[in-house]
């Protein structure tokens, strides 16, 4: 296969774009949560500590069993590392992306502790950020792993796990 100098600067230009937006989306990312932080939280009851104390263990395992099946793959951007496999095992077996469905988890405690409309306003957009920020890292994922990701995605949900289907 021949490549021109032309078809690599295309190349290096779409990934170096691919980067611009990951970092976009990082930077989003924080701004989403500072502002929960910023909003008007009321005092946590007895009630609302006991409700969101399983969210926030069933987020902080996913998240960190999600970072160690990423290992060397983990990256700060969605934008994935060229060559490093795709990760189905561990909390990836489950759902495509457990670091959100982790950041999610943790967010939906803060929202119970939180116990403001306007609190609950904002989670649907963060919840919406994470489902357009998924379908984004989606894409990247099934350009770079093809068919593999297909078939991967079929069985596997993006942020909250399918129903599996029993033997016939």
């Amino acid at each position: 296969m021949c490549v021109t100098s032309g078809s690599v600067r295309l190349m290096d230009r779409r990934l170096t774009d691919k980067r611009i937006v990951g970092w976009l989306l990082v930077a989003l990312q924080v701004a989403v949560f500072v502002v929960l932080a910023l909003l008007p939280w009321r005092s946590p009851s007895a009630l609302s500590i006991a409700l969101a104390i399983p969210f926030v263990v069933v987020g902080g395992w996913m998240g960190l069993a999600a970072f160690g099946a990423l290992g060397g793959a983990l990256t700060p951007t969605p934008v994935p590392i060229a060559g490093a496999g795709l990760r189905t095992n561990g909390p990836y077996a489950w759902v495509r992306h457990p670091i959100y469905t982790a950041v999610l988890s943790l967010t939906l405690a803060a929202l119970i502790l939180a116990g403001t409309w306007w609190s609950w306003a904002w989670g649907a957009v963060i919840l919406a950020f994470f489902w357009a920020k998924s379908r984004w890292e989606d894409r990247l994922l099934a350009e770079e792993y093809g068919e593999q990701w297909q078939a991967w995605a079929r069985t596997t949900g993006a942020l909250i796990p399918r129903r599996r289907r029993s033997a016939p």
